[in-house]
């Protein structure tokens, strides 16, 4: 088995001089960097729990993690079936459930790639290719909720 280590660097950038006096008196915001990386990460909590809606919540990143993933093993698969993808974007989505103690969980995300190829494509392949990078997908390996994908394939010039 090979093993990968992965380093973030968190820091809480919400103090306003009080610190966590109060469940209002404190910002969520916070920056996410890493080393060798050019670009922060600004961060805060979801809009419903006092966060910042223009910054990305964690929930975000967890999505796009699972999003990101499941692409590049998706591409990967399909350059090794001579399968050529000019364009892939998505608008995947999630549904987490909050308990009234406030935890909560992710139930369900559902990827909706939407793909354009050099050529028409064997459409039960492109499936098999998503179920198969589902299936390779370290961040999807590590979840424990169901991950669909609704995917859409346009051949180039055939829109």
């Amino acid at each position: 088995m090979k093993e990968h280590k992965y380093q973030i660097d968190l820091k809480w950038i919400g103090s306003q001089g009080v610190g966590t006096l109060d469940y209002r008196s404190y910002s969520r915001d916070f920056e996410v960097s890493a080393p060798l990386k050019s670009h922060l990460i600004q961060g805060s909590s979801d809009p419903s729990f006092r966060g910042d809606k223009t910054r990305y919540n964690p929930e975000d990143v967890f999505l796009s993690s699972i999003a990101s993933c499941h692409m590049l093993w998706f591409l990967h698969l399909c350059s090794t079936k001579k399968i050529v993808v000019l364009e892939y974007q998505d608008q995947a989505t999630g549904t987490m459930t909050e308990e009234k103690d406030g935890s909560g969980r992710f139930k369900e995300v559902t990827l909706h790639p939407e793909i354009v190829v050099a050529a028409s494509v064997d459409l039960e392949l492109v499936e098999e290719l998503h179920k198969k990078a589902n299936e390779m997908c370290f961040i999807a390996n590590s979840c424990n909720f169901p991950i669909g994908h609704k995917p859409k394939v346009k051949v180039l010039g055939e829109y």
